[in-house]
């Protein structure tokens, strides 16, 4: 069984019990820890860290926004301790810099994690300078076909200038962390939804390169998006948010969602998290808030099929930074639908990214998403 607990870092209050760890069993444990790039930046909350945690290892990553039980904070770090009685893991990490080959960290990472008894890989990475699509395929490119991999990008508010990702030590940019799940004893489950509407004619990506947009049927994309934002242009690329495009590339079974990260006017070119394939469909899509929260409790719904009768003992939820600009006050409304879906005992930690990762569904490969609420549930046996 897993057991766990969940604390608040708070500047000036320490660190304060939200769902104090039981006594118990199990000798493997791992602390995730998110929480905003400025409180992160200063070292006075892993000062007692040891106290929550003695003798386990725990890995961080700045958001955009955290999550904890049924609600949503700003301005905290949330610590989650997770106890396992029978399910091992080990962490790997890669630091890619300013010139990231991101493929290429995903693969390091998959190779030092691999295993037979691998079930399970949680991935959580710098969010500015990683290109989440080739950092998924390098990883599922050297894990054995069927391991749910699952995760995100780290968040910077609604700042987009840098974020943190940390194992056992003080969270840096450019970092990459992995943890392998191992053992029969552990069960996994997973959904990522959405819940935009599309509108607008759709339209060819004619011009790309990797994760950058310079055309679409044969225009400049940025002053094409830009007609369509109309006042909201002048508040780019944070008003990109409330505005992704719905993208279908050629042979790929379903669409994903794609947000801009960055505009570069010189070049009239859009800097998207994952990649923009050439000849790709795209349309722009916008919020529908009903949708929104629906959307979210269809991922916690499919996250759970995997247990059939039993409950999920841990969720751990990743939403796009987007979904919580729309919603706002409403934010709590899609954190509080897991929870009606998932039961009253299963500990529930996250927070609010610049992209999700998660397959699209059981048995695909590993995707990058953009403006989903993406589940991971985990249960013992």
């Amino acid at each position: 069984m897993i057991r766990t607990g969940q604390y608040e870092y708070q500047p000036g209050q320490g660190w304060k019990a939200l769902r104090p760890l039981p006594a118990g069993s199990g000798s493997q444990q791992l602390t995730l820890i998110f929480g905003d790039r400025e409180l992160l930046r200063r070292s006075a909350w892993m000062d007692d860290l040891s106290i929550l945690s003695p003798d386990g290892q725990w890995i961080a990553a700045s958001t955009a926004g955290e999550i904890a039980d049924s609600s949503t904070r700003d301005a905290s770090i949330i610590a989650t301790v997770i106890r396992f009685e029978h399910t091992k893991f080990r962490i790997a990490a890669a630091d890619v810099g300013n010139s990231p080959d991101s493929a290429e960290a995903g693969r390091r990472l998959g190779r030092m994690l691999r295993a037979p008894d691998l079930r399970y890989l949680l991935v959580l990475s710098d969010g500015q300078v990683v290109n989440g699509s080739e950092l998924a395929l390098g990883i599922a490119s050297e894990v054995p076909p069927g391991v749910p991999i699952t995760g995100g990008l780290a968040g910077d508010a609604a700042r987009f200038e840098q974020t943190l990702v940390g194992y056992n030590e003080s969270p840096q940019p450019g970092r990459i962390v992995a943890a392998g799940f191992y053992g029969e004893a552990l069960h996994v489950g997973h959904g990522s939804m959405g819940g935009w509407d599309r509108f607008g004619p759709e339209r060819l990506i004619t011009r790309s390169d990797r994760n950058v947009l310079y055309e679409l049927d044969g225009q400049n994309a940025l002053e094409l998006y830009k007609r369509y934002l109309g006042p909201y242009a002048d508040e780019l690329p944070g008003s990109a948010l409330l505005f992704p495009l719905n993208v279908h590339a050629e042979g790929q079974e379903q669409p994903v969602t794609r947000t801009i990260l960055n505009i570069d006017e010189a070049r009239g070119a859009m800097i998207f998290a994952g990649d923009m394939p050439l000849h790709a469909r795209a349309q722009l899509m916008r919020a529908n808030f009903d949708q929104l929260i629906d959307g979210s409790e269809s991922a916690a719904r499919d996250s759970l099929q995997a247990f059939g009768p039993e409950a999920a003992q841990v969720a751990i939820l990743i939403s796009c930074v987007g979904r919580k600009l729309i919603l706002g006050p409403r934010a709590d409304e899609e954190v509080e639908v897991v929870r009606s879906m998932i039961g009253p005992e299963a500990a529930i930690c996250g927070f609010y990214s610049y992209g999700e990762l998660c397959p699209s569904g059981a048995g695909m490969p590993c995707e990058l998403h953009n403006q989903t609420m993406t589940i991971t549930t985990l249960r013992e046996a």
